[in-house]
């Protein structure tokens, strides 16, 4: 059986979503910051397993410049960064509750792990 394409209509969101939280590290990202609060760089590092210093610097550039990360510089020796989610991300909750409860329910069919 043929597959059907569905384009999604020109007004909807869901592609610029898409855009904006793609990739394999940004959700990832976000749910330390919304779930366990606000990250120095080197924390947010030791808990994503496999992302360089330099994927993470770019990644959460990328979040920052979308509004779903803020970033606080403190003066003093040595400098301190810390991360942290913003009303925006924030906003993702249901989205992360939803996609939890989704995860569980295929575990509890036996449905293969990614």
């Amino acid at each position: 059986m043929a597959r059907t394409k569905h384009a999604p209509a020109p007004e909807c969101p869901a592609p610029l979503a898409f855009a904006m939280l793609g990739g394999k590290w940004k959700l990832w990202i976000l749910q330390i910051l919304i779930f366990e609060g606000t990250q120095r760089f080197g924390s947010l590092k030791r808990a994503i397993t496999g992302i360089t210093q330099t994927m993470l610097t770019s990644q959460l550039r990328a979040l920052e410049e979308d509004g779903l990360v803020a970033r606080e510089v403190f003066a003093e020796v040595p400098p301190r960064v810390e991360y942290s989610a913003t009303e925006d991300a924030m906003d993702l909750v249901p989205m992360f509750t939803s996609m939890h409860d989704w995860w569980k329910r295929r575990e509890k069919r036996g449905a293969r792990r990614a």
